[in-house]
């Protein structure tokens, strides 16, 4: 009975040796293929910088990844898009969680699946965590909307304009709770759904500050918002007159804050949200290994004239 025993398991070595039974080798030898979910519109050009960042991951890592998103930023599009993801059997998934209600089911099943996920960008890392997933990598955006508000009250303004142009995005309204919660006011009818369109977004933001004269500050939620709200304010005779901050970079913010037009841009990265989390999948799944650290805060950092030569040569790009 021993020497039975004794062969079993010798022969059970001998298979381990000859990769018959899966190994680490064997996982790093695997063509992985990850699925990028976001909840980002065709429209809005910032979502290439991390596009950027998923590139040169990709070429660094050897894996594949389908980026996929809602053509009109739909939350309700976007759980389709990732329960549709996690049926395909990829090899992770990474996605935004925009709304933490509606996205939870979708992403808690993936996991669920055995799919390893990271989650970028938009969401908590309590939600993180509450989904299950490995970690996440993005910018707390009340936090940056509470540090630009007690830096715009710092600098004397006590009343402000939040321009939203995706409402329907918590975590965009996030951004406006903070900046009034950093001013000490109350949000209330100083946030405006100004959609998408450059057009409608420049009238709304003329038609706010006409009717409302006493206006100090105007706060933008990133490039679909900040580049007509520059037009609105030339055109108005405000541009450099009234204090101006905005989420995000993209080559027109960086030529606003060198113009003076605007005061500061928060950047949160972008290029290392769409880099660290394919690099972080592709490891985890080969080796086994991912950060003990389940939270990677890649904002808030603010732009100023002072240093946007820095960011000047990337902006659009890598950052």
């Amino acid at each position: 009975m021993a020497q039975r025993i004794r062969l079993f398991l010798l022969a059970g070595l001998a298979a381990l040796a000859l990769g018959l039974v899966p190994h680490p080798a064997a996982a790093a030898a695997k063509k992985l293929r990850f699925v990028f979910v976001s909840h980002a519109p065709n429209s809005d050009p910032w979502w290439n910088t991390v596009k950027t960042g998923i590139r040169v991951a990709t070429e660094q890592t050897g894996v594949t990844v389908e980026y996929r998103n809602p053509p009109n930023g739909d939350i309700a599009t976007m759980a389709r898009l990732i329960d549709q993801a996690a049926a395909s059997h990829p090899d992770g998934i990474i996605s935004t969680i925009a709304d933490y209600n509606v996205l939870k089911r979708p992403l808690t099943d993936a996991v669920r699946r055995g799919i390893p996920v990271i989650t970028v960008n938009s969401g908590t890392p309590a939600q993180s965590q509450a989904i299950g997933a490995l970690m996440h990598i993005g910018q707390p955006d009340y936090t940056a909307g509470l540090l630009a508000g007690e830096r715009a009250k710092a600098a004397g303004v006590k009343s402000f304009l939040c321009v939203n142009h995706y409402i329907t995005n918590p975590a965009s309204v996030q951004r406006c709770e903070g900046f009034a919660k950093g001013l000490g006011v109350a949000l209330g009818h100083q946030m405006i759904d100004s959609g998408t369109d450059p057009t409608v977004v420049e009238n709304k933001v003329e038609a706010y500050l006409r009717a409302n004269p006493k206006t100090e500050a105007v706060l933008t939620l990133g490039p679909l918002s900040a580049i007509p709200t520059i037009a609105a304010l030339k055109a108005m005779h405000l541009a450099g007159h009234i204090y101006f901050g905005t989420f995000d970079l993209a080559p027109e913010v960086v030529t606003g804050i060198k113009d003076g037009v605007i005061s500061w841009a928060i950047d949160q990265q972008p290029y290392l949200q769409g880099y660290l989390p394919v690099v972080f999948l592709a490891n985890y799944v080969r080796y086994g290994v991912i950060p003990a650290n389940k939270v990677i805060l890649t904002g808030p950092g603010f732009v100023t004239k002072a240093n946007v030569a820095l960011v000047e040569k990337y902006a659009g790009t890598y950052r």
